[in-house]
């Protein structure tokens, strides 16, 4: 959860700074890219633990 929490951080972080500085675009992308890799990760992670609760 500790992980989620700081993936989602930086991703907000790295998303600021690429609106706000002018020329760094790319850090908007990366923390685009950062966000939704940590969205994949945390599904996954919740899916299994939702399918072995349900075998008991």
């Amino acid at each position: 959860m500790v992980l989620f929490l700081l993936l989602v951080l930086a991703a907000v972080v790295l998303g600021i700074i690429g609106v706000a500085a002018h020329g760094l675009g790319y850090l908007l992308i990366i923390g685009i890219v950062v966000l939704a890799a940590d969205v994949a990760i945390a599904s996954v992670r919740w899916s299994r633990r939702a399918g072995r609760r349900a075998g008991r």
